[in-house]
């Protein structure tokens, strides 16, 4: 259904007349009945109008000035006069009797002779040296141990054919064989071979140390 035709239904102008008929009733009844001279004399009533005036505030009260509070000051202290001292006067010196003593003549003077040095103690002689005593004495086995020796093995190597040595040793007091020492070589060789016989000695103590030496010669044969 288009628009042309909704607009020529008989059905909406039905409604619109209805509508019209109805307010054209209303005003004709309003007539009649006099609702229409009461609003006007509404209307026509006396308007009042009053006029408002603003509303002044009072003035503020003027303002009281307190007068400051007054200065309380110390009174000034009381007048004391000073008190008055007297001054005594010292009296006059008595007269007094000095005595002089003579001062005696200063003792004399004695002059002692300087005490001689001390002379120093003379040192303490030295310990005695230990005995120089012969192997062939003191150690038992001089003998077996001399005769076993042999030519060393390092002095044929290097071609010799004869050396000498002296060891020296010293005997503690127990027998004990120590301080070995090489006091002269013809060969290192030859010092170490003797050295090494002197530990194989077998010693009896003399119940102090004593110094051994023993004089070694070697001949390759």
């Amino acid at each position: 259904m288009n628009f042309a035709k909704q607009q020529r239904d008989p059905r909406r102008h039905l409604v619109g007349f209805s509508a019209v008929v109805l307010f054209h009733g209303f005003v004709v009844y309003a007539l009649v009945t006099g609702l229409a001279k009461k609003v006007v004399e509404v209307v026509r009533a006396p308007i009042e109008t009053k006029v408002i005036e603003e509303v002044k505030k009072p003035p503020p009260p003027p303002e009281t000035v307190v007068p400051p509070p007054p200065r309380l000051e110390a009174p000034p202290p009381p007048f004391i006069p000073p008190p008055e001292v007297q001054i005594a006067t010292p009296p006059p010196p008595a007269p007094a009797i000095t005595a002089v003593t003579p001062t005696p003549p200063p003792a004399p003077v004695v002059i002692a002779p300087a005490p001689p040095p001390a002379v120093p103690a003379p040192p303490a002689p030295p310990a005695p040296a230990p005995a120089v005593v012969s192997a062939a004495v003191v150690c038992s086995n001089y003998t077996t141990v001399m005769g076993d020796a042999s030519f060393p093995r390092d002095a044929a190597r290097a071609g010799l054919e004869k050396g000498e040595a002296m060891i020296q040793f010293t005997l503690s007091a127990a027998g004990e064989v120590k301080d070995i020492k090489v006091l002269s070589q013809s060969h290192p060789a030859f010092g170490r071979n003797s050295a090494r016989i002197v530990g194989e000695y077998k010693c009896q103590g003399q119940g102090h140390d004593v110094v051994v030496k023993v004089p070694f010669s070697y001949k390759l044969q």
